[in-house]
């Protein structure tokens, strides 16, 4: 997976600025979108076909487990309580499959040698830290974490956890692990770095998803991000006078940029205030710099982000 992000960032770049992005034609750009419904094809196979499935998904049956402790699985009470849930919301995956070759198109637009995956839908028991993955030509989506925040399932988790366990926010997370993989890590580890590090995905996140509203894109609700445009101004003014944009306190990240119920700035301010605003603030300086700068999508992600952030003309904005 490394070689091929690298080739990707190898093939000639087009030309695309941050206003443009909206507006991109990917009506002639061909994609095939293979989606194989494995959660389905498992629940509702009998025992004496589990060889046959075996043999189409051979690389989900681990040689180590003896076909017994499929067989259990696939009989497990509460495995297929979850698999009757998730037909609930997921029985037509006609949507999704649409929303995914629009993704790919996306994707291939600005790379144009990139490969669909083939897409593998399955049950982990709401394994959340895995709720996505992205292995070569294989896409995995654990659809038992997109079911909607307030079902049932997820009654014992943090709200701040389970308000993007939902269908809307699917392609989201799909689109996030090709994200991750193509825009390069940096050694810098200062707090205006990170904060453009992250906004740099963002920014290509929207790119590659460009009918999905801003607020889905980081995975806010629509309060959370009214209270990040409302404030932007005073939260900037307050990390300017707290010194912190060059400090390389890994505190910083787990206060400003990582998932947690609320930002931590340690005043009244933090019960209204959503996670990773951080985050937010490294979106807002990317797009200045695209707005404020004669560069593609794809040299700013390889930019230095000391050099957006210097380029990026970044003003927040005032209420």
């Amino acid at each position: 997976m490394r070689n091929f992000v690298i080739f990707l960032f190898l093939v000639s770049f087009i030309s695309c600025s941050k206003k443009e992005n909206t507006k991109i034609d990917i009506s002639d750009i061909q994609v095939e979108t293979v989606v194989k419904r494995f959660d389905q094809e498992f629940y509702t196979t009998l025992p004496e076909k589990l060889a046959d499935l075996k043999a189409d998904f051979p690389y989900l049956f681990p040689k180590s487990n003896p076909d017994s402790v499929w067989v259990s699985k696939m009989q497990n009470k509460d495995e297929l309580e979850l698999f009757a849930e998730t037909e609930k919301v997921y029985k037509d995956f006609t949507k999704e499959t649409r929303q995914l070759t629009e993704l790919f198109k996306h994707i291939k637009y600005y790379f144009p040698k990139f490969k669909e995956p083939k897409v593998i839908t399955l049950l982990t028991n709401v394994d959340y830290n895995n709720k996505v993955v992205l292995a070569d030509s294989l896409l995995f989506i654990s659809l038992d974490v997109f079911l909607g925040k307030e079902n049932r399932t997820y009654q014992d988790f943090p709200d701040y956890i389970k308000q993007n366990y939902t269908k809307e926010h699917l392609i989201v997370a799909v689109a996030e692990q090709f994200v991750d993989q193509i825009v390069p890590s940096v050694n810098d580890k200062s707090f205006i770095s990170t904060m453009i590090q992250e906004g740099k995905k963002l920014t290509l996140l929207q790119a590659f998803l460009p009918d999905v509203e801003a607020k889905e894109i980081i995975g806010y609700t629509s309060d959370q991000y009214d209270w990040a445009v409302n404030n932007e101004a005073e939260i900037w003014k307050y990390f300017i006078q707290k010194e912190y944009l060059y400090s390389t306190d890994v505190q910083l990240s787990k206060r400003f940029i990582e998932d947690a119920p609320f930002s931590k700035f340690f005043l009244e301010v933090d019960k209204d205030s959503p996670g990773r605003i951080g985050t937010w603030f490294g979106w807002r300086i990317v797009d200045s710099y695209l707005n404020h700068n004669d560069v593609n999508m794809q040299e700013t992600m390889l930019k230095d982000n000391e050099e957006v952030f210097k380029n990026s003309r970044y003003k927040p904005r005032k209420k």
